[in-house]
């Protein structure tokens, strides 16, 4: 094409909108950004990349990660590249790094920093407070950028995961209701786990089954109640940051029903492994919330069905491989999966299974949680001025390979290895450029740009 074409380059393909698939259809990208979607005979453009016979969707935003809880900030370069094999073209990263939490607007910057010279893929921030003392700092970061706040009721470390308690809690959401911005909570009731756990522990019952049996049902939804009755005081969004259970998105509705603004995401392993799969894939099967029955995954897809699921992610926590490894004592296992670089082929997979629609990924896995995050209508969609980024599905049989996953030696490792998949990912672009192509990640470290957030409004899920 002549350099007076109107557009930089055309992708075809059967292009996947959170509503309908366009099939034989085509982007147009002029600089980052789309600025053309049509079917039909393509526009004359400077590039063509034909992905005829494949789905082309909005590149994922994974809401829910962990690039940094064993590694530090380094873990952005390893993971980030995991989420450019995955399709996933903005990762929303948790605040619980190590050594320091991102608890106020100075070490927002530093992270910043980090992932600009880091990512491969665009990234957005969450915020977080500090044990004790840390309401101050609330506004300052949400002016800096961050997309959203993360609490826990549940203590990991007393300075980079601590407890928030009941006081500080209320006087957090008072301070986070004015921001706009969600707060996600981390739930789980620490005097049950921490009961019986101890219990567990007295008695010798170690095994991975007990994983599960310390971090009954109740403890996720007594936390669920806390949380969602003090935003219903405070006025603040509250989301849980992953529920395992129907039961937590029927508990959001149910305040959303009393005009508190609540909601709550699941974790795409909350749709696939059940209890039995922990026992097979020892301390590699372990997170928190623990894997639940069959019958729960059942009830969390009727949830999902029925819209009550705000959206799915992967909670992704790339812990190196001896920190995972079972020698007799499930609980010193570092608890967390890696699941990014699986991410769209096992959410292919698990929809196609059931006969529902590929829109389904582009609404739960891409739309919703840059809309939740406040990074839509830039992020999460195939649309006119958002910037151009998508994932490349191909259909067939394939197998996930473990050693496969772009990340540092230690990391590679997951729950679905040897699992059979629907898809995998062919190729993905951010912001116009292919940054993998089904082979390997062509992006280079500082790709990828913070991405902060696009605006104070406040999205629940309403349509």
């Amino acid at each position: 094409m002549s350099d007076a074409a109107p557009f930089d380059a055309v992708i075809r393909g059967d292009i996947v909108l959170s509503d309908r698939v366009l099939r034989d259809g085509y982007v147009a990208i002029r600089g980052e950004t789309i600025a053309a979607i049509g079917e039909g005979v393509s526009p004359p453009a400077k590039a063509s990349m034909d992905h005829s016979g494949k789905y082309v969707l909005p590149g994922l935003v994974d809401g829910h990660m962990h690039t940094s809880s064993s590694r530090g900030w380094p873990g952005i370069r390893g993971a980030s590249m995991s989420a450019a094999a995955g399709g996933v073209t903005t990762c929303v990263d948790m605040p619980y790094d190590v050594p320091r939490p991102v608890t106020d607007a100075s070490i927002l910057a530093e992270k910043v920093e980090h992932v600009n010279r880091l990512s491969h893929v665009d990234m957005a921030l969450y915020g977080t407070i500090t044990k004790t003392g840390g309401i101050d700092a609330i506004a300052g970061l949400a002016e800096a950028g961050v997309c959203s706040f993360k609490l826990s009721t549940y203590e990991y470390d007393a300075v980079r995961f601590p407890r928030i308690d009941h006081p500080t809690m209320v006087a957090a959401f008072r301070e986070i209701a004015k921001t706009g911005l969600m707060v996600a909570v981390h739930n789980e009731d620490q005097e049950i786990v921490v009961r019986l756990t101890e219990e567990a522990k007295a008695a010798g019952n170690t095994s991975p089954i007990w994983h599960c049996r310390t971090r009954p049902p109740l403890c996720e939804t007594m936390a669920d109640l806390e949380i969602f009755e003090i935003g219903l005081e405070t006025g603040a969004h509250v989301h849980i940051a992953h529920s395992s259970l129907a039961r937590g998105f029927e508990i959001a509705e149910v305040f959303r029903n009393m005009g508190g603004k609540a909601s709550g995401e699941a974790c795409i392993q909350y749709l696939c492994m059940t209890e039995e799969d922990i026992v097979r894939l020892e301390g590699f099967g372990k997170c928190n919330p623990p894997f639940r029955t069959a019958e729960e995954v059942a009830r969390v897809w009727d949830s999902l069905a029925a819209g009550k699921v705000a959206y799915v992610s992967t909670d992704h926590a790339p812990w190196p491989r001896d920190r995972k490894t079972y020698t007799g004592d499930i609980f010193t296992v570092g608890a967390g999966l890696t699941g990014m670089q699986s991410f769209a082929p096992l959410m292919y997979t698990l929809l196609s299974e059931r006969s529902l629609p590929v829109t389904m990924m582009a609404r739960y896995c891409a739309e919703r949680p840059a809309k939740f995050h406040g990074l839509f209508p830039r992020k999460g969609a195939i649309r006119i001025g958002a910037d151009a980024d998508f994932l490349v599905l191909e259909t067939g049989e394939f197998t996930f390979d473990a050693a496969d996953i772009q990340d540092e030696e230690d990391a590679r490792w997951s729950p679905y290895d040897g699992r059979r998949m629907a898809a995998r990912v062919a190729a993905t672009y951010l912001r116009g450029a292919c940054i993998w192509d089904g082979k390997q990640v062509l992006a280079k470290p500082g790709t990828g740009r913070f991405v902060p957030r696009q605006h104070n409004g406040t999205y629940v899920g309403e349509e």
